[in-house]
């Protein structure tokens, strides 16, 4: 019976291997493993937290077993001189995870900070609201360790870390957060507090914007070149989605993510890139094994990806500050960016050996470039060691649409691409012996 057990771990492990001579341009990484619900999203969540660049990929999902090919290189788009990728990727697949299928657990978010609360908030956005959250947990004398800002169709959601003093009552301070979302508009809001999650931080954000139903914002649309469409293959019983968009770090984990979070299986996949626009079809059903039966589920599917690339795609320039933590460190930053009459779109925070290190996407509501003038002004009035503009801007495009993307859109992605795509993935899937030919 030992032996047996043996054999059934054994079988059951996945396999990773990282081959550096297959591919003239990229690294190709295989994952092989027996098929359990999470497993690709956290190969996903590896790539993505080592900070790869997927090119191409080739996923499948056959009876009880699943196959991944990715061809990624870093950011300057080398291929990898760390070859022990593999490894971490094993230690990783083979960590124990809860029957939910969530991530293994991260910096921010995995209970690693010593005597941390984790604050879930979503609500209406507002010029000057970030200043004002912040303003409250300085005031309650609460340190912040971490953070993360997302803001998406006039909604905001923010997961923050944060070590409560012995004097405060936590629940007092969760009412004045709700207060501080709540507003003078009465709209819907979360204000929550636990210990921390150990679902992955970029996951939690995801959810929370989706419970939030930023996707269905009346008069929104998204402000990228975006198709995403859905069919159903009827002979095959999948339902096909296609994603045409510009390419940006993170942007298939996005995806994936949203499709099993709304409780769909992906059983096969094509990723396809040529440096700006990323091209993605997934073969998706129901966890009971059923596809898309409804026009309303189509739309919401639609609707609820492209939300789920758009949140990330913030507006904007980026501002890196690097300084010695204090409490009401962000309360300062983000009181002095309100009164220069900057936005902040996106927000990443952590602290470490008492260096905080911050990265903020601002925007000028007016359209206005952001001067290194303004960068020195607020430099000099909260005293930072480093605050600089960074060249990196947000991922998304901000170029006019042409009339026939606009359409495109409009009308929630039609059925374009899903032949060209369909094609593509069909043939891979059958040169690779996963699948029969239809002929």
């Amino acid at each position: 019976m030992e032996e047996y057990n043996k054999f059934i771990i054994r079988m059951n492990t996945p396999r990773v291997v990282v081959d550096n001579a297959v591919g003239a341009t990229a690294t190709v990484v295989k994952v092989d493993s027996a098929r359990e619900r999470g497993v690709l999203l956290e190969v996903l969540r590896v790539l993505a937290d080592l900070d790869l660049v997927i090119g191409k990929a080739y996923i499948s999902s056959d009876g009880r077993w699943f196959m991944n090919v990715f061809h990624v290189t870093d950011r300057h788009g080398r291929k990898l001189a760390d070859l022990h990728l593999a490894s971490k990727l094993e230690l990783s697949l083979c960590a124990d995870a809860d029957d939910n299928g969530n991530d293994a657990p991260d910096e921010v978010a995995g209970g690693e900070i010593c005597g941390a609360t984790e604050l879930a908030l979503a609500g209406d956005d507002r010029p000057g609201l970030l200043s004002e959250i912040f303003a409250v947990l300085r005031d309650a004398e609460c340190d912040v360790v971490a953070a993360k800002v997302w803001t998406h169709n006039g909604r905001v959601a923010c997961l923050i870390s944060v070590v409560f003093g012995s004097a405060n009552d936590p629940h007092s301070i969760v009412a004045r957060l709700r207060s501080v979302l709540i507003g003078d508009h009465g709209e819907r809001v979360t204000a929550g507090m636990g210990p921390p999650s150990t679902a992955h931080s970029d996951r939690r954000m995801h959810q929370l914007m989706f419970d939030d139903r930023d996707y269905e914002r009346a008069g929104c649309r998204v402000k990228t070149p975006l198709v995403v469409s859905v069919q159903n293959w009827v002979d095959r019983g999948y339902s096909v989605v296609n994603v045409e968009c510009r390419d940006r770090p993170k942007l298939l984990f996005d995806v994936v993510c949203t499709l099993i979070d709304m409780e769909y299986v992906v059983f096969h996949g094509t990723v396809d890139t040529d440096g700006i626009r990323a091209h993605q079809e997934f073969y998706i059903r129901h966890l009971d094994g059923t596809p898309i039966s409804s026009e309303a589920e189509r739309q919401r599917v639609v609707q609820c990806l492209q939300a789920a690339i758009e949140r990330r795609a913030s507006e904007g320039v980026m501002l890196e500050l690097r300084t010695a933590d204090h409490r009401g460190l962000l309360a300062d930053v983000t009181q002095i960016l309100r009164e220069h009459g900057l936005s902040v779109t996106r927000a990443e925070v952590s602290t470490k050996a008492g260096v905080a290190t911050s990265s903020f996407y601002v925007a000028d509501p007016s359209g206005r470039a952001i001067s290194q003038r303004i960068v020195d002004a607020i430099t000099e009035k909260i005293s930072v060691d480093s605050l600089k503009l960074s060249d990196e801007r947000g991922p998304c495009s901000l170029r006019k649409w042409s009339p026939a993307e606009e359409e495109t859109a409009a009308n929630g992605g039609g059925g374009v691409g899903l032949f060209h795509l369909g094609s593509i993935v069909k043939r891979n899937l059958f040169n690779l012996g996963l699948i029969r030919s239809c002929t």
